[in-house]
């Protein structure tokens, strides 16, 4: 009986010790982006965001994108509802509002859950069109408000 309970014993203290060294090395993400490597999240955007910039993005998005996100950026792209699957309105400002744009390229270029990767299909200076193109999506609240007011008026 002593073996026995000794054995039990040593079993769940190897099991908590295991248990607890695999949650230090696999914690859950605190946000569903959190896989980003750091490094990619703090790039910053060398193009600027100009109409030459979003014309080359907005063929890629033409092309790629708008099936899933939406000709618009609201998420409700053909694609999207066949497949039943939630993606974010890139209209609503807030959508992206803590998302930095190296972590907007690192998703472009990488994929994300349902979203291919663009991968090397797409250049480099193309994937940065890219990040200002989805952030030029967003349509201020305040001039959605202040417009919606005057046509009240």
């Amino acid at each position: 009986m002593f073996r026995l309970t000794a054995l039990l014993t040593a079993a769940v203290v190897f099991l908590s010790v295991l248990s607890a060294q695999q949650s230090q090395t696999t914690q859950k993400p605190s946000s569903p982006y959190a896989a980003i490597p750091v490094d990619a999240a703090k790039q910053p955007n060398p193009v600027k965001s100009t109409p030459e910039s979003l014309a080359r993005a907005k063929k890629w998005w033409t092309i790629d994108c708008a099936m899933c996100h939406g000709a618009n950026g609201d998420g409700k792209g053909e694609l999207a509802k066949d497949m039943k699957i939630q993606i974010a309105d890139f209209t609503n400002p807030d959508s992206l509002k803590d998302r930095t744009d190296g972590e907007i390229f690192y998703l472009i270029k990488n994929g994300y859950q349902d979203m291919p990767p663009e991968g090397a299909r797409v250049k480099t200076e193309e994937n940065w069109d890219l990040v200002n193109y989805v952030r030029s999506l967003a349509k201020p609240k305040a001039n959605a408000e202040q417009s919606g007011q005057s046509s009240k008026n």
